[in-house]
């Protein structure tokens, strides 16, 4: 008997072979859909991610891209109820802007395009990402034994996860490893962008007191989503890139990565880092 479906999973069947020993099972497997993003009607980007959380993705989307420095001048996240194609109608969400900021729209649409494997492709080296956002100044430390309980306590808020395999996970806590908010997507990028949406609507702005913790692996993209909302420390599960590690340094971020059990590399800002 197949699960069933919803938003985020879709159920399939498939040809399974253990040995020499075959037979038809059925499974599921995370859903990927384009979201539309628009500013003021016009498309600014095309996101692939899992369905769900898409008011947050959309708000988040536009903070860590630094299309606008603050929740409050994003004045309504709603899905359009007018579309050119009616199987889009849940796919394309509008942000409402306030007039008084200037957006250029044109710059937008040539130099803002994601997708869900690799993030925002048209940031080319970390001097354009630094001169749109400064370095992260926290000055609180936080002990390695919280650190290295985080991605467990992630991994306990990821339900699509444990019924596909397929999807990424991040989640926010507190300086104490309080979990604030989890949110899972077929791009890690994107999760990262649901949790950022979730803080601006529901959190103290910037979450300067908090830590990102990530299911896969740390990549640029990451590190500098995480400095546009000031988040001061990212804990991942897995392996960094050398940009990353190049960014986080000259950014004031701290970056554990390798957190498994006992163990965790501290890659940048091991100031913070202590025993107790």
């Amino acid at each position: 008997m197949s699960e069933p479906e919803d938003d985020q999973v879709r159920a399939i069947e498939r040809d399974q072979w253990i040995g020499s020993q075959h037979q038809r099972v059925h499974d599921v497997v995370a859903r990927e859909e384009p979201l539309e993003v628009r500013i003021a009607g016009i498309p600014i980007a095309v996101v692939m991610r899992t369905p769900g959380h898409d008011l947050e993705l959309a708000r988040g989307f536009a903070l860590t891209e630094r299309i606008v420095e603050h929740p409050r001048d994003i004045l309504a996240v709603r899905h359009c109820d007018r579309v050119d194609d009616p199987e889009a109608e849940d796919n394309v969400v509008q942000l409402i802007i306030d007039p008084a900021i200037d957006i250029d729209l044109p710059r937008l649409r040539r130099n803002v395009f994601t997708t869900s494997s690799c993030g925002v492709c048209g940031k080319a080296s970390i001097a354009a990402a630094m001169g749109s956002a400064p370095p992260v100044e926290a000055a609180w430390t936080i002990s390695i034994d919280i650190l290295r309980g985080l991605p467990d306590r992630l991994r306990e808020g990821q339900p699509v996860f444990e019924r596909t395999g397929g999807l990424h996970g991040a989640a926010v806590f507190d300086r104490a490893g309080s979990r604030l908010a989890v949110r899972e997507d077929v791009g890690r990028h994107n999760a990262v962008d649901k949790l950022v949406g979730w803080v601006a609507e529901h959190g103290q702005w910037p979450p300067a007191d908090c830590v990102l913790a990530v299911s896969g692996r740390v990549s640029f993209e990451i590190v500098q989503k995480a400095v546009a909302a000031r988040i001061p420390v990212i804990v991942a599960v897995s392996a960094p890139s050398s940009l990353a590690i190049d960014f986080a340094e000259r950014s004031g971020v701290t970056l554990v990565a390798f957190v498994r059990g006992d163990r965790a590399g501290v890659y940048a800002g091991g100031w913070r880092v202590t025993k107790a």
